[in-house]
């Protein structure tokens, strides 16, 4: 079982950044793989990034590859999302989840955050 809580959501003007945490629970955090998510209203859950276990294996979506960068440290479960050059077209709530595999549909993942607002003006 794994529990996670994000963080670090806000307003920020479009070509800012921010960095995005994801704290996990449990001894078995650094199994997993994890993968960062948004969903806008009306949407679907969209793929942003996921990463490996040992950080070694890292993929993103085409819409965010030179802006965004996630990484993870199992030293204190946490994974993060950095987002820079952000635009108003990356306003989602974004959420984290563990899975068994680098997959990016959301539905193979087992376990997710609650989710924290993102929301980029113009």
């Amino acid at each position: 079982q794994v529990q996670l809580v994000e963080s670090g959501g806000g307003l920020v003007q479009a070509g800012g950044s921010l960095r995005l945490s994801c704290a996990g629970s449990g001894r078995t955090f650094s199994s997993y793989v994890m993968g960062w998510f948004r969903q806008a209203p009306g949407k679907e859950r969209d793929f942003v990034a996921h990463i490996s276990w040992s950080s070694t294996s890292i993929s993103y979506a085409d819409s965010v590859k030179g802006r965004f960068t996630i990484s993870r440290d199992n030293a204190k479960n946490t994974v993060y999302l950095q987002m820079n050059s952000l635009k108003p077209e990356d306003t989602a709530v974004y959420y984290c989840a563990a899975g068994p595999r680098a997959y990016t549909d959301y539905r193979k993942y087992n376990y997710w955050g609650q989710g924290t607002q993102v929301t980029v003006s113009s």
